[in-house]
């Protein structure tokens, strides 16, 4: 580890570390406009000038220069004062200027640095040039005029999202950054160059002129657009979502979101639920609580009461249901709401045991019955880091575009328990081989022949150095599924159990994927935030809450445990999900044991201590033995990648990138 001296502090830096990050250790700021820690190296915005000795006698690119043993650097000395200087005043050379219309103004790098290191004045007088807008999709508001060339886009596109989309055309002063043919940017990650760009040349569409930071209360959540749980910032003015943001977490989300989490807060304002409606003469009739409850009431289930969670139920939410059936006396309880039947006895058979971090540490992985760029994102977003470093990667199920390769073997379950010699030799060689079974395999149920493939294939073991590696993934869709297993809010028969015992009363919470046509004879009682198909099913609904107006606990696929905190109040009469249950408790007669929403957490967390521990739960790593077999074509579950929950179904923007971006229907602009 070399020894160096930033401005007279000696530091030691790792091997292989550059004269950057080398200042940073030693807690100098170093501006910079290109350089990014996920991103490669490029060195061409100059901004992060420092002197250097040994070393010629001029300012020095410190992003691209290796930190060496015996360096002296100096980030504060005339010459890197002068030499910033000039670097800013060139920068704004052909910089528009024009802040005070600008969607970064407030929270501009460009901006912050120029008042910080700048002259303060320019000598240039001559005419700015200008650059035509590029058309970037219905996401990217593009401005190009501004772009200072740090090239952040094009190295997110190539490298972190694996899709060459963006580029540069033209040089120097002709250079241009655009996607090719000006056509939209389609992957499912595209957005996140609007937190890259460090000037305002891509900003965010949909958000266009609607706020400025500081106008906005920042509450921290997690995102429940799919079962990965990123970590992310909700932005909001009075009692409207105005954006969401990701933040930084290394073990789920690094510092990106999907575009469907990014976007789909413009669906809380759309299609909401917000006073109680009561089912007469077949149409639906707005009532007060009163009649809403007094109508359940009267068709006295007593025992006869099932409940069946959303994808996107919080924990808190659902261990309410359960102890409301509880005290009726029903265990009737499921959150598979489109069907699966998985044995739940043991949770680490359905998690994903490797952890989104560990799973870029694989060399050999089998996916089974997964679409990631549209199931998981994220997940698909380490799977390239783990290609990068050797990793082999087989699919089975249909074949989709991948952006890390990988060979196809078919689309046949019987595939698991006969795996062709170049998967199973690469599962054999490898020091941690992995599998990742999807929601379609899942379905079709791959998980006791997949149990048997992690057995013959030792995917549970003890690496040389002494720690332990678990390869064996289930990869779920939904928010709510890892809290609702822990959480027992499961049958063993899944929803046909359910639909079997021909409840009087059936509770949705949300549950807005689900087939509502065995249930012809109960009363059902929806209790959601959106008029989607639950509602539409409706006998009884109640005005929920949506994930950014209550707090709640949610587990990601990993068995990571989360909270999100309020950021918003629900519209008009509607209620926080855990409030509608207490109350039609009283209505029920019957008693819950919680009156506050910390009475309510406390006896959850009493019952499955692991729910009030953020963090990885503890599931152990012994797995059943699996077996048996398991054959047939793997369909994929998510047909629709921006359309799969009601919010989403609500928000505009998601609306139309289905109809551009998937089903190639042209969108017209005003002028047109």
């Amino acid at each position: 580890m070399p020894k160096l001296t930033v401005d007279g502090i000696e530091i030691e830096v790792p091997a292989g570390a550059t004269v950057l990050q080398a200042c940073e250790l030693a807690g100098k700021e170093v501006p910079r406009f290109c350089y990014h820690e996920r991103l490669s190296i490029a060195g061409n915005c100059r901004m992060c000038l420092v002197e250097v000795a040994p070393g010629p006698p001029k300012p020095q690119a410190s992003c691209a220069l290796p930190a060496a043993e015996g360096q002296i650097i100096k980030t504060d000395s005339p010459m890197v004062k002068t030499a910033r200087e000039g670097v800013m005043e060139f920068l704004l050379i052909n910089h528009p200027l024009d802040c005070p219309i600008c969607d970064q103004g407030g929270e501009c790098d460009l901006q912050d640095q120029s008042v910080a290191y700048g002259r303060g004045a320019t000598r240039y007088d001559e005419n700015k040039r200008a650059v035509t807008e590029k058309y970037m999709g219905p996401l990217i508001k593009t401005v190009m005029t501004r772009c200072i060339h740090c090239t952040r886009c094009v190295r997110f596109s190539e490298e972190i999202a694996g899709v060459d989309e963006i580029g540069a055309l033209g040089r120097g002063e002709d250079m241009q950054i655009t996607t090719y043919l000006e056509k939209a940017a389609r992957h499912e990650m595209s957005a996140n160059v609007i937190d890259l760009c460090p000037v305002g040349a891509l900003t965010s569409r949909p958000y266009a002129f609607e706020a400025r930071p500081w106008e906005l209360k920042k509450t921290l959540s997690i995102d429940v657009s799919d079962a990965c749980g990123a970590n992310i910032r909700v932005d909001s003015r009075g009692r409207e979502v105005l954006r969401v943001l990701p933040r930084i977490n290394d073990d789920v989300n690094e510092e990106w979101i999907s575009d469907k989490a990014r976007y789909m807060c413009e669906g809380l304002t759309h299609r909401r639920l917000d006073r109680p409606w009561l089912r007469k003469k077949g149409k639906l009739v707005a009532a007060s609580w009163e009649e809403a409850f007094a109508a359940i009431a009267k068709a006295a289930p007593g025992k006869s009461i099932a409940a069946v969670a959303g994808d996107q139920s919080d924990c808190e939410t659902m261990f309410a249901a359960m102890s409301l059936l509880g005290a009726l006396g029903s265990s009737l309880l499921e959150g598979r709401q489109t069907g699966m039947d998985y044995d739940t006895s043991s949770l680490a058979a359905v998690n994903f045991n490797s952890t989104f971090a560990g799973i870029e540490e694989a060399d050999a992985i089998i996916i089974v019955g997964s679409n990631l760029r549209t199931e998981a994102p994220l997940i698909n977003v380490r799977l390239r880091k783990a290609v990068r470093r050797g990793a082999k990667v087989f699919l089975i199920g249909p074949e989709w575009e991948t952006t890390f390769g990988g060979k196809f073997l078919g689309n046949d379950l019987s595939l698991l328990g006969n795996l062709p010699s170049e998967a199973s030799n690469a599962l054999k060689a490898a020091q941690k081989p992995a599998i990742i079974v999807g929601g379609g395999a899942i379905a079709k149920g791959a998980i006791p022949p997949a149990l048997a493939l992690a057995s013959q294939f030792n995917l549970v073991r003890t690496l040389d150095d002494g720690s332990a590696w678990n390869g064996f993934n289930a990869l779920h869709l939904a928010a709510a599924r890892m809290g609702g297993l822990m959480l027992g809010f499961a049958q063993k028969g899944g929803m046909a159990d359910i639909a079997a015992a021909k409840p009087k009363v059936l509770i949705s919470l949300a549950a807005d994927e689900m087939d509502y046509g065995p249930f012809a004879e109960s009363l059902k009682v929806y209790i959601g935030h959106h008029g989607d198909a639950g509602a539409h099913a409706a006998d009884v609904i109640l005005p929920g809450s949506a994930w950014t107006e209550k707090k709640g606990t949610y587990v990601n696929t990993e068995g990571r445990v989360q909270f999100a905190d309020k950021a918003v109040f629900a519209p008009g009469d509607a209620r926080e999900d855990w409030t509608i249950l207490r109350a039609l408790a009283d209505s029920l007669g019957v008693k819950v044991g919680f009156d506050s929403f910390e009475e309510l957490r406390a006896a959850m967390v009493a019952a499955v201590p692991a729910l009030g521990v953020e963090g990885l739960a503890d599931y152990g790593s012994a797995l059943p033995a699996g077996g048996g077999s398991a054959a047939g074509e793997i369909g994929m579950p998510v047909k629709d990648f921006y359309l799969t929950n009601a919010i989403c179904r609500a928000s505009p923007t998601l609306q139309r990138c289905s109809a551009e971006l998937l089903h190639g229907e042209d969108y017209a602009e005003a002028a047109e």
